[in-house]
């Protein structure tokens, strides 16, 4: 009897988890008895990490977005059509209209969606006037056309709350900004503001500080531990829960992220917010053994960025075969990301971290390789790059020479070790 795979989204984990497993059970003793289905609402394939160029005319829909049966190996099957929820004791899928999926083994990677109405006001007057958010196609199209006719004035550009999507491109947006207005002459008609619900530039202390000190050489100001209460975009400013008020001509906001609806329908799935509790080392959910979960849908305390579902992926599908053939599973994960960071005039940064080690100083992967922590052209070039690494060999389930799953520690330039000074001792 053959066994069934059964993967909720077609984004960038349920595709590469999709293609790699195919790729794999060639080579395997199971192979010829498995069938892998994906599970989608749509069959728009979205490059995630484009959406941050779109506001600035430096990307088009037409570049960023493919449809997803494409990306997926022609024995595996693509099934268009919502979820409605996962029954855990039958280990069934329920998809919106009544039809049932069976599976052995089931993958949760549907992502993080964007909890727009958490947030008073957020959709209220002046959304997608002169409040908006690059997090998704539509809102960074508008916001193409309001930065077009922007002017002069307060730029604020603020995160709601923690976990988000690829936590950096906030930061992203305002060194972009700053770049864009300074290109068209304006530069010194706008303020850019990042108010942060952090306490500082970003999670990670080594990283803060050097983006912290990049936002002030750019002239952007600061904000910290701002947790953003309402929306008011018809008196142009957002207001904290602490009384704080922070006043805008335009305002991109990033909102509260949760995880796929379907999830909260699924009783034992999910959390509070509908993302996945995992085991951060197997990605093995606490729901079921025969449950897994990878990306944004999970609540495991790695960067919700597309780099570490890469990564999660070969731990991933080693364990569902492990797993599929009643072996013990591999607790590798070691929660590794590696981001670029643009921060325009043709450079980015690049930081590389786990769950044990914050971003360094040094180069990636080797000692010879990119910079960390430091502004370069090449770093810029690398991040343009991806983009073809995405669609032609990190979807395909393709192992990118020279980078593993695991963080690199070779070129990386860690502290020395804190030597107390030596006590004189009377003689």
């Amino acid at each position: 009897m053959s066994k069934r795979i059964v993967i909720l989204g077609g984004g960038t984990g349920g595709t590469l988890t999709a293609n790699r497993l195919h790729r794999h059970l060639k080579h395997h003793p199971i192979g010829d008895a498995v069938e892998i289905t994906v599970v989608d609402q749509d069959d728009h394939h979205v490059y995630q990490p484009g959406l941050l160029f779109v506001p600035f005319g430096l990307a088009q829909h037409s570049e960023i977005v493919r449809p997803r049966q494409a990306q997926l190996h022609k024995d595996i099957t693509f099934v268009q059509q919502g979820i409605d929820r996962v029954d855990l004791e039958r280990d069934t899928v329920v998809l919106e209209g009544g039809r049932e999926l069976a599976y052995d083994a089931l993958v949760i990677a549907t992502g993080a969606t964007l909890a727009l109405d958490e947030t008073e006001g957020l959709t209220g007057p002046g959304w997608n006037e002169k409040v908006f958010t690059f997090y998704d196609l539509a809102g960074a199209t508008g916001l193409e056309t309001a930065l077009a006719e922007f002017e002069g004035g307060k730029l604020v550009v603020n995160v709601v709350d923690m976990p988000i999507k690829c936590p950096v491109a906030p930061l992203e947006f305002c060194f972009l900004a700053d770049w864009y207005f300074t290109e068209r002459g304006i530069r010194d008609k706008v303020t850019i503001t990042y108010a942060t619900p952090l306490d500082g530039a970003f999670t990670k202390p080594v990283a803060s500080a050097a983006l912290t000190s990049l936002l002030a050489d750019k002239g952007v100001h600061l904000i910290t531990e701002f947790n953003t209460g309402e929306v008011d975009g018809e008196a142009g400013k957002l207001v904290g829960y602490d009384g704080r008020e922070v006043p805008f001509d335009l305002a991109v906001v990033i909102p509260l992220h949760s995880g796929a609806a379907y999830v909260g329908r699924s009783e034992g799935l999910g959390d509070d917010l509908n993302f996945v509790p995992t085991d951060k080392r197997t990605l093995q959910t606490i729901a079921k053994p025969n449950v897994f979960a990878l990306g944004d849908a999970t609540n495991v305390p790695a960067s919700k960025a597309g780099s570490v579902t890469h990564f999660e992926g070969e731990v991933l599908v080693d364990n569902i075969l492990r797993f599929l053939a009643g072996e013990t599973l591999n607790s590798t994960f070691d929660g590794h990301a590696n981001c670029f960071i643009e921060t325009g005039f043709g450079k980015a940064l690049l930081i590389d971290f786990n769950y044990d080690t914050e971003p360094l100083p040094g180069h990636f992967p080797t000692a010879i390789g990119m910079p960390l922590l430091k502004e370069s052209r090449m770093n810029h070039l690398g991040k343009l790059m991806f983009q073809w690494v995405y669609w032609h060999a990190l979807l395909q389930g393709r192992d990118i020479p020279g980078i593993g799953a695991d963080m690199p520690t070779r070129g990386k330039e860690r502290p020395a070790p804190h030597t107390p000074e030596l006590e004189e001792t009377a003689v």
